[in-house]
């Protein structure tokens, strides 16, 4: 296996009221294989023999579901490619090449330390809409309830979102709209989102607000970085439903 050597730009910042800095790392015989977040944990075990403290990041799964890597990589929130910060692999880069690593900038998404950020504004907004009423139980069949293919595939491309954060992170307006779009079509699609869907996206885009996300304004820059390959076309929806709920409201439908 072949080794190569980079030049970290690595962010670290002590709390969230830290002013943060770029730190110069040189890490070399990396293997050509290993992932990203492996690179980092080579580079964390020799800063910790050295006695130096290692620079946090977040992860979990490393399969590219669970978004939990949130980072910047050479600008690009996740970094080169389709996919999450895990699936990158260091032979993606040329050897001798300098790497910058820094947070999600997204006010939002407020930095804990180091490439750690807290995205607990997603779970807010997840709680305030994105779920479905349903009896708990046994699983239904699954030919109970009958669903168009075309209905079906665009509710499974919506719910591929994992809500990284990416697309916040890349957007100019901070705009969370393409997860939010994916949760409301993803359930708006079903039969079985039908309960709450005249009040889903009033709920969710108004959490959305408080929460400090901006708006959309058409950058396509979350589509770009989006590792689930989430379709800007879930905001025109969201949109419509949007529309839909503040229209119910104003004929007294809804509360």
């Amino acid at each position: 296996m072949s080794t190569m050597n980079f030049h970290l730009r690595l962010w670290k910042q002590k709390s969230a009221s830290d002013q943060g800095k770029f730190i110069e790392i040189h890490a070399t015989e990396i293997p050509s294989e290993c992932s990203f977040l492996e690179m980092l944990d080579i580079v964390n075990n020799r800063l910790t023999k050295e006695g130096k403290e290692p620079v946090s990041f977040a992860s979990d799964c490393r399969e590219g579901i669970c978004g939990t890597c949130h980072m910047v990589i050479n600008g690009v929130p996740q970094g080169p490619g389709r996919g999450a910060a895990c699936q990158v692999y260091m032979r993606k880069f040329t050897n001798g090449q300098t790497i910058t690593v820094e947070p999600f900038r997204a006010g939002a998404f407020p930095i804990v330390k180091d490439l750690v950020v807290n995205r607990s504004a997603y779970d807010r907004i997840i709680r305030s809409g994105g779920f479905i009423t349903e009896h708990t139980g046994g699983a239904p069949d699954a030919s109970a309830i009958l669903i168009p293919k075309p209905v079906a595939d665009a509710a499974m491309d919506a719910a591929a979102c994992i809500g990284c954060g990416a697309c916040a992170a890349a957007c100019p307006n901070s705009s969370a709209m393409l997860f939010v779009g994916a949760k409301v079509t993803h359930l708006g699609l079903l039969p079985q989102g039908q309960g709450e869907r005249k009040k889903r996206a009033r709920s969710m885009v108004r959490t959305m607000q408080e929460e400090g996300f901006g708006n959309c304004s058409n950058y396509y820059a979350c589509e770009a970085v989006c590792p689930a390959g989430v379709k800007a076309d879930v905001i025109s929806m969201l949109n419509r439903e949007y529309v839909r709920g503040e229209l119910s409201v104003a004929v007294g439908a809804i509360d």
